[in-house]
């Protein structure tokens, strides 16, 4: 069976996209812990979904310093992008490590700002790894539907907090050449090096 890494964010999307590929691939999670600014409930959340999933590892990146970072050296309207970039090139970094062969999201088109076809074209963009989304065409009430059936939906509720450092209004379309600026103000690759070395494994009994 291939390998997969499921980036889990403590929501209610990505568990949902656990469970559509869990019987299809060896799956592990990864979770961005986006401490100090925000507090330690998304990472206890992405532990009781990996429960639920039967995935019995977790990788935490302690990811607040970095991605402070680039919210304080970029335009505001490019975070979402440009923090969707980080967690995918550290993901592939790990996964290429571990001889995974895919990514998995949560992500469903529209649904926020970074979901647009744009901006998913940006993103994926910047990594070679394949991504998949298999939430990509469902509507947000489908996702929690399966959820509650599911019984993730306990695991998964409450407040969202990827947008901690987020502000202003973001860009719903962007151009790679206007990206890669960006990801160059922010020393993307120096941001991905130093969260690499901020890696804990928890282990989910």
């Amino acid at each position: 069976m291939e390998k997969a890494l499921l980036l889990i964010s403590g929501g209610i999307d990505s568990p949902v996209a656990g469970f559509k590929t869990n019987k299809k691939f060896d799956l592990s999670a990864i979770h961005f812990s986006q401490t100090p600014f925000t507090d330690s409930s998304p990472e206890e959340k992405s532990i009781s979904a990996c429960k639920g999933l039967g995935i019995k590892k977790l990788i935490v990146i302690e990811a607040g310093e970095e991605l402070q970072f680039i919210a304080d050296n970029t335009f505001r309207e490019y975070y979402f992008v440009l923090m969707k970039i980080f967690f995918m090139k550290v993901s592939e970094k790990l996964a290429n490590e571990k001889n995974i062969n895919y990514l998995i999201t949560g992500e469903s088109l529209g649904q926020v700002s970074s979901q647009t076809l744009s901006n998913l074209n940006s993103i994926n963009s910047q990594v070679e790894i394949e991504i998949l989304r298999p939430l990509l065409f469902f509507q947000k009430q489908e996702i929690i539907d399966i959820s509650v059936k599911e019984n993730l939906y306990a695991a998964s509720c409450g407040k969202e907090m990827c947008d901690a450092l987020a502000s202003g209004k973001p860009k719903t379309k962007t151009k790679i050449e206007k990206v890669l600026i960006e990801m160059n103000k922010c020393n993307m690759n120096k941001l991905i090096t130093t969260a690499l070395t901020k890696t804990r494994i928890v282990n989910i009994l």
